[in-house]
This record gives C-alpha cells, sequence and structure tokens, in this order.
C-alpha cells in the first residue's frame, strides 16, 4: 500500500468512526440512563432490606428476558428503516413504523399477560416464598405499563433508524431522573404515599413506561419526520409486512432472550440458597451491565450505520463499520475489566453494607473481570450482524452457547451433579464460559459474512423493505 493509499485509508476510517460515535454516544448513554433505573431499583431496595432487595432482583430476572423478548421482535424496525433510509424510500418507512405499532400493541398486551402468570415458576424453582412473594407484587405493577413501552421502543426505532439517536438519550435521562423520586415515594411511603417497599419500584417503573411513550411521541410528530408519512393514515394490520418484520425480528428477540434468559434463570435457581445469596449475585450483575451498556451501545449504533450502508449500495464499507466498531467495543471492555477489577470492593458498598453481601459480590466481580471482554464483543457483534439483517444465525449460535453448553455446565458445577457442589461459584463459572462461547462464535460470523456479498444480497436485497 502506497503512503497516499495508506493515508486515505486512514482518513476514511477515522470519518467513519466519528460517524459511528455521533450515532452511538447518545445511544451510550440512553442505555446507561437506562441501566441507571435498574441500579436505582437494586440500590433503593437493598438500602431498605435485603430482602426487598432480593425481590426485586428474582423480578427483574423475569421481567428483562420477557421484555426483551417482545422488544427484540420490534428492533426489526432498525434495521429495516436504516436500509430505507439509505435506499431514500422514505414513505415506505411510514408503513413500516405502522406495522411496527401493531406488533408492539400485541406484544406488549403479551408481555404484561405473561407476567401476571408467573406465580408457578417460582414454587417449580423452590424459590424462598417471602421473596418470591414480593417478586410476584412487583412483576404485577410493572406489567401495567408494557403495552406503553413496546410502543415506545417501535417510535423509538423509528428515530434510532433514520440516525436521530439523540432523543433517545433526553427521554432515557428524564425518566431516569423521575423514577428516583418516584422510587424513593413509594418505597418510603413519603409524601402522603403508601410504604410499598420493593413494590413501589414496580409501580415507579409502570409510571416511567407511560412517560417514555408520551416524550417519544413528541419527538417523532416533528417535521423532520414528515417525510415518511408515518402519521398521514391509520392502516390495519398487514400481516405479509409483520411476517416480514417478524423474519428478522423474531431472531433478535430469540437471540437476546436466550442470553438474558440464561442470567435470569441462574438467578432464579441461586433463589434457593437465600436472600443474600440472591442480593449479590444481583449487585455483581448490575454492575456488569453498567460497563455492558457502552459496547451494546456500539452494536446499536453498527446496526444503524451498516444498514444505511447497505440500503445506499456499499457492502464493503459496511465492513470497515463493522471492524471499527468491533475493535471500539474491545478497547471499552478492557477498561472496564480493569475499572472492576480495582474498584469492586468500592462498587459494592454503593448498593448494601452487609457483610455477607459485600464479600461475596466482589468475589463475584472477578468473573466479570474474565467474560466482560467476550460479552462486549458478542453484543457489539450480533448488532453489526443486524445491519445485514442477519439474525437467524446469531440466534442459533445464542442458543447453542448460552442453553447448549453455559447453562449445562453452570448446573453440572452449581448443583454438583459430578462431585461437590460448588453453588454460586459453579453457575457463574457456566455463564462465563457461555458467554466466551457466543463471543468467539458471532465474531467468526461476521467476518466471513461481511466479505461475501451473494450472501449479503441475499439477506438484504434491494426490495428489503417491502418484501
Amino acid at each position: 500500500m502506497t503512503t497516499t493509499a495508506h493515508s486515505n485509508w486512514l482518513k476514511t476510517g477515522i470519518e467513519e468512526a466519528k460517524r459511528l460515535f455521533r450515532l452511538a454516544l447518545p445511544l451510550m448513554g440512553a442505555q446507561l440512563a437506562q441501566m441507571g433505573m435498574g441500579v436505582t431499583d437494586a440500590i433503593m431496595a437493598g438500602q431498605y432490606s435485603s430482602l426487598d432487595l432480593a425481590g426485586v432482583a428474582l423480578g427483574s430476572s423475569l421481567l428483562w428476558p420477557v421484555m426483551l423478548l417482545f422488544m427484540g421482535c420490534i428492533q426489526a424496525v432498525t434495521p429495516t428503516v436504516s436500509q430505507l433510509n439509505g435506499a431514500k424510500q422514505f414513505t415506505e418507512i411510514g408503513e413500516v413504523i405502522r406495522q411496527g405499532l401493531w406488533m408492539a400493541i400485541f406484544g406488549g398486551i403479551a408481555a404484561a399477560t405473561l407476567l401476571n402468570l408467573i406465580g408457578p415458576v417460582y414454587r417449580l424453582l423452590e424459590v424462598e416464598p417471602t421473596s418470591a412473594a414480593i417478586s410476584i407484587d412487583y412483576l404485577k405493577m410493572c406489567s401495567l405499563g408494557l403495552p406503553a413501552l413496546m410502543c415506545f421502543f417501535a417510535l423509538r426505532f423509528l428515530a434510532d433508524g433514520m440516525g436521530f439517536t439523540r432523543p433517545a438519550l433526553l427521554i432515557a435521562i428524564s425518566a431516569l431522573l423521575i423514577k428516583i423520586p418516584l422510587n424513593y415515594a413509594l418505597i418510603y411511603g413519603a409524601f402522603g404515599l403508601p410504604e410499598m417497599g420493593g413494590v413501589g419500584c414496580g409501580v415507579a417503573q409502570a409510571i416511567v413506561m407511560w412517560l417514555q411513550l408520551v416524550l417519544v411521541i413528541i419527538v417523532v410528530t416533528r417535521p423532520r419526520f414528515n417525510k415518511t408519512r408515518w402519521l398521514r393514515r391509520i392502516t390495519p394490520p398487514d400481516w405479509e409486512r409483520i411476517r416480514a418484520l417478524l423474519i428478522v425480528g423474531l431472531p433478535i428477540g430469540a437471540t437476546i432472550f436466550a442470553e438474558m434468559g440464561l442470567f435470569s434463570l441462574t438467578t432464579l435457581m441461586l433463589g434457593r440458597y437465600g436472600p443474600d445469596v440472591v442480593a449479590a449475585h444481583n449487585i455483581s450483575m448490575n454492575i456488569n451491565a453498567v460497563l455492558f451498556m457502552p459496547p451494546m451501545a456500539l452494536g446499536m449504533a453498527a446496526t444503524i450505520r451498516i444498514g444505511y450502508r447497505i440500503g445506499e449500495g456499499q457492502p464493503l464499507e459496511a465492513r470497515s463499520t463493522a471492524a471499527i466498531a468491533l475493535m471500539s467495543s474491545l478497547v471499552l471492555a478492557i477498561f472496564g475489566a480493569g475499572l472492576i477489577y480495582t474498584l469492586r470492593d468500592s462498587m459494592v458498598l454503593l448498593y448494601t453494607s452487609e457483610p455477607v453481601v459485600v464479600d461475596l459480590a466482589a468475589e463475584l466481580l472477578l468473573f466479570v473481570v474474565f467474560f466482560l471482554i467476550f460479552d462486549a464483543t458478542q453484543s457489539t457483534a450480533a448488532g453489526t450482524l443486524r445491519g445485514y439483517k442477519d439474525t437467524r444465525v446469531p440466534m442459533k449460535i445464542a442458543l447453542f452457547s448460552f442453553w447448549v453448553i453455559g447453562l449445562p455446565l453452570g448446573c453440572s458445577l452449581g448443583l454438583g451433579w459430578f462431585g461437590e457442589p460448588l453453588e454460586v461459584y459453579g453457575f457463574w463459572f457456566g455463564l462465563a464460559v457461555g458467554v466466551g462461547s457466543a463471543s468467539i462464535l458471532l465474531c467468526h460470523r461476521l467476518f466471513f459474512l461481511s466479505k461475501d456479498l451473494v450472501l449479503i444480497e441475499t439477506l438484504s436485497p434491494k426490495t428489503a423493505g417491502t418484501t
């Protein structure tokens, strides 16, 4: 490569990195603020009592996978809109959003119904009854906001897919700022409201979900979205279009559910060891999730940017975007792992001062130091593949890694199927190996797909938005 060619290549790479991070930085802030609501629940419920922290942790372990399963299906809107935006097919975007909203309404009602029928799961898994009772009431309260949340996601993905990611940040920050005083009032019974303990977190969550919907409606009715004509008319469900979205979206939902489901089932299975173990596990997972958000946001930005470049007919340039996203994610993960290793004791003390919980959580964070790098790269690789509308193979990889490798290994070590039970440590070892497997296989898939122009065209034909 000549000096001039190398200089041009470097300049092009820097410009693309700037575009990617312009999309990613608001999404990072939005994801951190969204995660902040979960951290707020954990900290405030933990300060109320370790029993309420365990109840909220158990509830969250079911709320998040169910919520993300249905959200993932709707997430097909993002690559579809971004590809149509790159191809300048703006009015087609409007119909995609109308059908996405029908998916959101049906999905929100289904998710809410599912969470209201969750009691037998706790009994089946022999979860400690007092924690389970708090968790069940927490989930019932959260379910009241799920239809609104699903519609929020559909409209947010319209803005994201068209490259306007800042609204997601502003809405998430607003929601967090309102969630904190709501939590306080409903947990402790301030300002004349009833003292609800951990269940108050669920009431506050439902209120915030409806607030987010109101705020995103304000955003997407601005003039810059007029060219999509999404508000020009109301159309009934078009099952062919919904089917096309589900072909992309169902594997996304299943992929997210496979990972979150493994983490959540692990939390439920740890319920047999009492609230202290559940609390320590939840604290460690919260800290991991906070530092996982920036790489996850990079994957979301890569979905948007790669979708746009595919829509423009630039698959080779999309490969450069994928490489930049993956390398940036790796750097962020290494920094995060170092931060956890150095400050893990101080981080845990933000959640609780109970010695048993503090000591165990600090030990579990050593696992996070190891697998954060793999967790970050697998998430970014999966997001990048979504930009190509490649979702079925990543789904199979996730199911294999998390449920064929991670779960059986964690259960065998934790429950002592073949030797002395390692309890919580065995389950966490299984999590680490499952995440590592997913990272290696997804990066391998991305490396070969990004070079295969025929497969790229098959996954994302020029008429992808209308089939």
